[in-house]
């Protein structure tokens, strides 16, 4: 059997989340996709899935093959189309994570009008609430809400975001008076799993070098922003999220921002892709179409919620 031809189907496997699914993507029968991994199997001296009837999953050694897999395979793609000429044709297909909301809210939209401008390139869009290694993962390009480290990664900058506290006006109105951060132990908490959920600290006090530390009890602890945005909007309490996750609700206000002065210092978003990458046609077009839209988001959500 082809290792290569293997190697794709054994990256369809995990694509299609089971081998029915391989399969079918591929054109094969079930029992060819289960020899080809097999086949890879035997060639690494490795199991890498574990199966059951309905799904597979990585094993350790499985995960490290599939990440080389990846990476071969996309470069295979990318010398086959500068061989036929086609370096100045996006093709292909574009791979890009980005965390969920952002990716559903912000870009989704953006790439629908880039699929429509780009027939010739499909989209496989990870959403993901974690830190993705784009090379070992096969990713081209990530939208990124962090403090860059150095790195061989090429960064563009579309804006800045921030922490902010946010609650509804009826239940500011109803309840005392939130003036510095202190004041947030007489509060009910909406607490999301990403942004602390017993405590939140903010920036040290003016004269002061200590951060500040609140500790609370939170009335509602949930992992998903929508969850907190719609809490806080039904007048149960105080949230802290990203100034982009409200930006819509506090233009239509249902929820306003409180103790801006106290929050932490904004958040730099970029794109981020591999060194090298913005070489390929399909990464380079999606670039140059969707960066200064995204700027353009950027800079209205920060004028709808304030800087």
């Amino acid at each position: 059997m082809d290792r290569l031809d293997a190697m794709a189907i054994f990256v369809a496997a995990l694509d299609e989340g089971s081998l029915a699914g391989a399969a079918r993507k591929v054109g094969r029968s079930p029992a060819a996709v289960s020899r080809a991994i097999a086949f890879l199997e035997e060639h690494v001296g490795a199991q890498l899935l574990h199966r059951t009837t309905r799904s597979i999953k990585l094993s350790e050694a499985g995960e490290r093959y599939a990440a080389a897999c990846r990476r071969l395979l996309a470069d295979l793609q990318e010398a086959d189309m500068l061989a036929a000429g086609e370096q100045s044709v996006p093709r292909g297909t574009l791979t890009l994570t980005a965390p969920v909301v952002a990716g559903e809210e912000i870009l989704r939209p953006i790439l629908d009008a880039y699929m429509e401008a780009y027939p010739t390139v499909s989209v496989r869009l990870y959403l993901l609430d974690r830190p993705v290694v784009l090379i070992d993962e096969g990713i081209d390009i990530a939208l990124r809400i962090a403090h860059l480290a150095d790195s061989m990664l090429v960064a563009l900058p579309l804006g800045e975001v921030r922490r902010v506290l946010a609650a509804s006006p009826r239940y500011l109105a109803n309840h005392p008076r939130i003036n510095e951060p202190a004041d947030l132990s007489k509060h009910q908490i909406i607490a999301m799993t990403h942004f602390g959920i017993d405590s939140w600290s903010f920036p040290p006090a003016e004269g002061s070098s200590m951060a500040r530390t609140v500790q609370f009890t939170p009335r509602l602890i949930v992992n998903s922003v929508r969850g907190a945005v719609a809490s806080a909007v039904e007048e149960n309490g105080v949230t802290r999220l990203f100034s982009y996750h409200i930006a819509e609700q506090v233009r239509a206000g249902n929820l306003k921002i409180i103790l801006p002065a106290d929050e932490h210092a904004p958040i730099p978003v970029h794109l981020i892709t591999p060194y090298g990458r913005l070489s390929v046609p399909k990464v380079r077009s999606f670039v140059d179409f969707a960066v200064p839209r995204l700027r353009s988001y950027f800079a209205s959500m920060t004028a709808a919620t304030g800087s």
